[in-house]
């Protein structure tokens, strides 16, 4: 322990968050051969990439959906990689002007991939603009005011814009219909996690049992950033407790963590039990459950409710939320409608 001490001491706060940053850029693979599961897309994205390269053209537009932490900004990263060319990196919340997306797009250099994060978060008048510059690598600039004012033609260097989103629905079909190719991401399996994780703890140069491996894996929610980032706190249990990471403290660590058998954590816990011991299983409208957690709508609606309707303790209905038997089996408690009891709306 005391040359663990030292050694920490050895460390600035600026070298130790170069070390953590170093971290988190070594467990991103670097192209589509070290990339593990989404195999469909793997095979479509390499075909993509392989035929403009025999063509010697930039390669189609690609929109990658699916929630957050299942590989976006990474495969974005591999498209670069795979096509030798550089990346460009934005976010639709930081693209509020058409402005905004003129300077970026006006110094792409030939060929460079563009990607921009959370793209349907882009503001209207700056879709409007990508519309053209998508189809025709061009965009119109207007100069001038009022009666007087001009369009002016600006001609873009050819480039492959790959766009992330979370919620695919929410972009106008005119945008989405520009796109060459679109990736839709799906949840892990545990064996695919499991070879994520075991990748992950060789990189970091963590001895970790089999089991273990696959203990975190089944509470990781099926998505490898959440599996990463437990088993970054795996190792650093074991660190301080100097022991090994095998299965009894993966399972220590995590309780640590209030991370459940489920991958249930504390706010999915706190909106199970309020659905279930304050309001007898529901129906429960969206509002009326995240004032009762103390938490936003849409948190609960875009981070919570997900994984719980996913893995069966949820349903939802035109009247609200709504638990199911596999709930009240996980918390241990007697399902009032089984006995025809009433609820407690």
């Amino acid at each position: 322990m005391r040359a663990f001490s030292e050694g920490a001491e050895a460390l600035s706060p600026d070298l130790e968050s170069a070390v953590e940053l170093a971290f988190e850029g070594a467990l991103r693979p670097g192209s589509l051969n070290e990339f593990v599961g989404q195999s469909k897309v793997r095979g479509q994205l390499e075909l993509l990439l392989r035929a403009a390269a025999m063509q010697s053209r930039t390669a189609d537009h690609i929109l990658l959906a699916g929630p957050p932490g299942l590989g976006k900004t990474t495969l974005a990263m591999i498209v670069a990689h795979e096509s030798e060319k550089p990346l460009r990196m934005s976010s639709g919340p930081a693209i509020q002007h058409a402005g905004d997306l003129a300077a970026v797009l006006s110094s792409l250099v030939p060929g460079e991939v563009l990607f921009i994060d959370e793209i349907h978060r882009m503001a209207r008048s700056a879709e409007e603009m990508l519309y053209l510059a998508m189809e025709d690598f061009r965009i119109d600039i207007m100069v001038g005011k009022g009666a007087g004012a001009t369009s002016v033609p600006l001609e873009l260097a050819p480039f492959t814009l790959v766009g992330a989103t979370t919620r695919a629905g929410l972009l106008p079909n005119p945008l989405r219909d520009r796109f060459g190719f679109t990736a839709h991401l799906e949840f892990y399996a545990e064996d695919e996690l499991e070879r994520v994780l075991a990748r992950a703890a060789n990189l970091l140069d963590l001895d970790i049992d089999r089991e273990a491996l696959a203990e975190i894996a089944g509470r990781c929610r099926g998505t490898p950033r959440i599996a990463n980032r437990l088993l970054r706190r795996v190792r650093d249990y074991a660190l301080v407790h100097g022991t090994r990471a095998d299965l009894a403290s993966v399972r220590a660590a995590l309780e640590l963590y209030d991370v459940d058998p489920l991958g249930l954590d504390r706010l999915d816990r706190a909106v199970m039990d309020i659905l279930l011991r304050r309001f007898g299983g529901g129906p429960v409208g969206l509002n009326t459950l995240a004032v009762s957690v103390g938490e936003e709508a849409e948190t609960v609606e875009s981070v919570v409710e997900p994984f719980l309707v996913r893995i069966g303790l949820i349903t939802r209905t035109p009247r609200g939320r709504v638990a199911t038997e596999d709930a009240y089996r996980h918390f241990g408690i007697d399902d009032p409608r089984a006995s025809g009891q009433p609820n407690n709306l």
